[in-house]
């Protein structure tokens, strides 16, 4: 009788339940009436207190098009899973192989962002069975060309820049539209391409004030009295991506602005004759159904996950390449950030259409 644990950690996102779904059904394909599925609840912290429960086929039927996890999530970040708990000496580590040994897993799958495939990594380098499956709303995972829940997040933006074009045009205004997305600028990308934005500010191209507020009126010249930005959170300027990081900290911690894109409306609205205004739909970027596309992907990588436990091939990530599921290592995955490269034909096309970088 095989024993697999399933997890989901980080941030939630469309298509976690999509992919938990994959993931189960394909494995009682696989198994038949030879598989137990256990569901761990909130993510690492489950596996680490032991809050694990035996699930049933019934639990995975109706959870496609369900938003969030079933099973819950928390962030446990991988730079603490070595330290001590000093309130109840709780050896995170310890107590996660512990357990895993107490259910008699024979692997446990787990779908999780950048941080989570750091300690999946660590969980198989000291001899846990694990697969993983890629998932969030930045699409910057190393090894693999999409995560599921990229694509339902980047419609939610889109939609959210279509119809901020109808109130920007009928009042003239200036409109930053900020899009998830602290170190890559994936999402604000994509979205900022496919709603129509004339600004797009990454964190990966620094961008110059003087350069956003000179392309502003020459649009305003050309008789285009409005002009929409979609904004990445993590967007920065040359002044600031000049700096060392404890003064960027510094810096920011000593503004009142609430995010960047305030930051950047503040700026402009001292050089331009429009009104600025700003839109952060935030959350709202990760909650919904799974659109279609991340159905699919999901499926897909439930898939092949269930093929490599019935194969025994561990310690490894079902990844997108070329349009064809692979298996990546998790050592090649772990603590690596798939940014945007400045060159890219993506950048190139936004620029062909006139898209402006700010720099």
């Amino acid at each position: 009788m095989k024993k697999i644990g399933i997890l989901t950690s980080g941030g939630d996102c469309q298509g976690l339940n999509a992919a938990i779904r994959g993931v189960a059904k394909s494995l009682y394909e696989e198994f038949e009436d030879d598989i137990e599925i256990y569901g761990i609840r909130n993510g690492y912290a489950g596996l680490i207190y032991g809050d694990i429960k035996k699930m049933t086929k019934s639990d995975f039927s109706g959870i496609l098009t369900l938003g969030g996890t079933i099973l819950g999530t928390s962030r446990q970040p991988f730079k603490m899973m070595r330290v001590i708990d000093e309130k109840d000496q709780i050896d995170k580590i310890k107590n996660m192989k512990d357990n895993y040994r107490k259910w008699d897993f024979d692997c446990i799958v787990v779908l999780g962002g950048n941080g989570t495939h750091k300690t999946a990594n660590l969980l198989s380098e000291e001899g846990l069975n694990v697969v993983s499956l890629p998932k969030t709303i930045d699409n910057d995972v190393w090894g693999t060309d999409m995560t599921f829940g990229f694509q339902s997040a980047c419609d939610i933006a889109t939609e959210v820049i279509d119809c901020i074009h109808t109130t920007a045009t009928s009042h003239g205004r200036i409109f930053i539209v900020e899009v998830m997305g602290h170190k890559v600028g994936w999402l604000t990308l994509h979205a900022g391409i496919a709603g129509g934005a004339d600004v797009i500010l990454l964190p990966e191209i620094p961008y110059d004030i003087e350069k956003l507020v000179a392309l502003i009126n020459k649009r305003e010249s050309a008789g285009k009295n409005f002009s929409i930005l979609a904004v990445a959170e993590g967007a920065i300027s040359r002044q600031e991506a000049a700096m060392k990081k404890k003064e960027l900290k510094a810096l920011r911690a000593s503004q009142s602005y609430p995010s960047v894109a305030y930051k950047v409306a503040d700026e402009l609205s001292k050089h331009v004759d429009n009104e600025v205004r700003v839109t952060v739909p935030g959350h709202f970027q990760r909650g919904g159904s799974p659109c279609a596309y991340d159905r699919v992907l999901c499926t897909r990588f439930g898939a092949a996950a269930a093929k490599l436990i019935k194969n025994g091939k561990y310690g490894n990530m079902v990844g997108l390449q070329n349009n064809r599921i692979v298996p990546v290592p998790l050592s090649e995955v772990a603590g690596k950030l798939k940014k945007i490269p400045v060159d890219c034909d993506l950048i190139d096309t936004a620029r062909e259409v006139g898209i402006s970088f700010g720099d």
